[in-house]
């Protein structure tokens, strides 16, 4: 079982721009504030948004935009404004309920078993078990990256697929690998540490180097994938949030028989040079109604690392928000 995505268009009247801007915040950092806490995404162009996601979360969204721009008229609006604003709207409770009937789904490895954290981690276990091309949205943390490399590693156990490629866009290099040292698997090695990371925790050191000397398990660049054709795999691209449209209706034109994707990314944390459009945006917009396609929408609620690692990001946003009114 996965959620469907429901988009809903939202005009903003009176037509203003300053109160635009008061809404959005710098670099929009209000839009993604909201993104990360309800898992959904936020697209507008002036006073015209459109919000995509789990239906509740939508329509939750839809009415605190409405409220923040009826108080942007009057009020300077603070990251700490929206944290109360979204406190203030029971989004907390709303997203708890979100996919909490949903049977449990256990992922078995030779190294033990993987469930799901709760609700929304188990609907992103549902859709990627039932979905040939599946893309996990939502904020650092949540979990979507190691479920996707334990769907992988099971799929390899059992045969279902005959090789696993991870993929990531190396944004940071521009690209541009030639400029690095070793081959091609030296080069870009940095780029993928979490993906191996969860192999290791889950295969062992020594049968996940044996894999990639067979080729079994292959890691490349973004870049390198144009013009293949991926049978019986299990294809991650991690951090999908960099890829350009381009590059993502590449990667997506890849996948042949037998084959099962997995698209995660977060698409507050855009990497790409400022007035690019990031591909994982572009995608969850004109896929969002496609058959066998899966969308999960993770928030903040969602992640599920070490507890002091919440903590850390509450004293973050609390000092964040004392910086905006300090200079308000």
């Amino acid at each position: 079982m996965s959620i469907q995505p429901e988009t809903l268009d939202l005009e903003l009247e009176p037509e203003d721009n300053l109160r635009l801007a008061n809404l959005c915040g710098q670099f929009d950092q209000h839009l993604r504030q909201l993104e990360r806490r309800l898992g959904i995404e936020i697209g507008n162009r002036g006073t015209s948004f459109r919000l995509i996601g789990e239906r509740d979360a939508v329509r939750l969204a839809e009415q605190l935009l409405q409220t923040l721009y009826r108080e942007a008229a009057e009020t300077t609006l603070t990251p700490e404004s929206i944290h109360l604003a979204l406190q203030q709207s029971g989004a907390d409770a709303l997203l708890e309920q979100v996919g909490a009937r949903l049977p449990e789904v256990v992922i078995r490895t030779k190294r033990g078993l993987i469930k799901g954290r709760g609700p929304s981690q188990q609907a992103y276990l549902h859709a990627i078990l039932n979905h040939d091309i599946n893309f996990g949205v939502g904020p650092a943390g949540t979990g979507k990256t190691y479920l996707a490399v334990a769907c992988a590693v099971e799929a390899l156990e059992s045969d279902r697929v005959r090789r696993v490629l991870l993929v990531r866009p190396a944004v940071e290099a521009g690209e541009r690998l030639g400029f690095l040292p070793g081959d091609l698997a030296q080069k870009i090695d940095p780029y993928l540490r979490p993906l191996y990371d969860a192999l290791f925790e889950m295969l062992g050191f020594e049968k996940v180097n044996k894999l990639i000397e067979r080729n079994v398990i292959e890691v490349a660049p973004l870049a390198y994938m144009r013009g293949r054709t991926l049978n019986e795999s299990f294809i991650i691209l991690d951090e999908a949030q960099n890829t350009t449209p381009e590059q993502m209706k590449m990667f997506l034109t890849r996948i042949g028989f037998g084959s099962t994707a997995v698209i995660t990314g977060d698409v507050t944390q855009v990497d790409l040079p400022r007035g690019q459009l990031s591909g994982l945006r572009q995608a969850v917009e004109i896929l969002r109604d496609v058959d066998g396609i899966s969308f999960s929408f993770f928030s903040a609620r969602d992640v599920v690392r070490h507890a002091l690692v919440q903590r850390i990001v509450g004293a973050y946003d609390a000092f964040e928000s004392a910086g905006s009114r300090s200079g308000a």
